[in-house]
């Protein structure tokens, strides 16, 4: 913000309290940023980010390369000889469904996990790579629009560069779901060694800090990879956790607004699945932009402090 709006906030009563109050809360790891800066960081980036805009190509983009990127999971999975796998990634999928989508989305999920197209295996591993590529790619087209970000890589480069990561997220989902099937195993090896007497809800929390560390390390991977600019920035970065923790608050309160108040279903039939399916996309497209204008400008802060010191 320019000194004028602040001196036009430190001139109104009660504002001018709280505006100094949050100058003097310094956030610990932001590079000495006050809680004040950090809200003006925010604030400018939706105002000259064309946030909006932004946020809804993601969302687009993201929702046409959901079942294209899951379609390319399910086919690594038939290569995994791993008894239940193909089972715990679908209910870990349907776990991740926002409230009252799952009667439209799931039974299309299930559908494309059990009715394998054999005849075209390659070419629809392909086509869903290519698919899925092609979200990611519109992820870093929007980090791109920042404000902030001058240098952006040729067309070619990012995609191949975005192929990359939907590759590299595909395979951290299957490691994820490894690693839930074999601390489900040992939670219940510890129960049947009288270790524990719940096991189930260590399984809840097992699943909980699993599911948290994968939203944060796809996160800092989209940060990270996203503009030429991110791989100067540490790949686990106070933008990739305010994202994180952001993520589930909106995503418990989406949870209850949905299941109290709304009447999507009620007016709109089974269309109204989609609408909720996009309106959680497009709500977290803002919280993954404004992280990312977060972390560049932290960067852009310390590239400044580093010529004086």
């Amino acid at each position: 913000m320019s000194k004028e709006v602040e001196e036009k906030l430190l001139s109104i009563p009660v504002i001018n309290v709280i505006v100094r109050i949050f100058r003097r809360i310094i956030l610990p790891g932001f590079n000495g940023l006050s809680l004040y800066d950090l809200l003006e960081i925010y604030i400018t980036g939706i105002i000259k980010g064309t946030f909006s805009s932004r946020a809804s190509s993601i969302a687009y983009s993201f929702f046409i390369a959901i079942f294209p990127f899951l379609l390319f999971i399910l086919n690594l999975i038939s290569y995994i000889k791993v008894e239940g796998f193909q089972q715990r990634f679908l209910t870990f999928i349907e776990e991740l469904l926002p409230p009252k989508t799952h009667d439209f989305f799931y039974p299309v999920i299930e559908d494309i996990a059990i009715n394998q197209r054999t005849g075209l295996t390659y070419f629809v591993l392909f086509l869903s790579l290519f698919l899925a590529a092609n979200g990611v790619n519109a992820i870093f087209s929007a980090f791109e629009g920042s404000y902030l970000v001058k240098i952006n890589r040729a067309f070619f480069k990012q995609f191949f560069i975005s192929i990359a990561v939907a590759i590299c997220l595909s395979v951290l989902m299957l490691v994820t779901i490894g690693v839930i099937l074999y601390g489900e195993y040992i939670i219940s090896e510890l129960k049947g060694s009288d270790f524990i007497s719940d096991d189930i809800f260590w399984i809840n929390v097992f699943q909980v800090v699993v599911f948290v560390g994968m939203v944060y390390v796809i996160i800092a991977g989209l940060y990270h990879f996203g503009v030429k600019k991110g791989r100067h920035t540490r790949f686990f970065s106070i933008g990739a956790l305010m994202t994180t923790l952001l993520f589930l608050l909106t995503t418990y309160l989406f949870g209850i607004y949905i299941n109290n108040f709304s009447n999507y279903n009620e007016l709109y039939g089974s269309i109204g699945a989609l609408m909720i399916m996009l309106f959680y996309i497009w709500i977290n497209s803002n919280l993954l932009l404004l992280g990312f204008e977060l972390n560049i400008s932290l960067q852009r802060l310390k590239e400044k402090r580093q010529p004086e010191e």
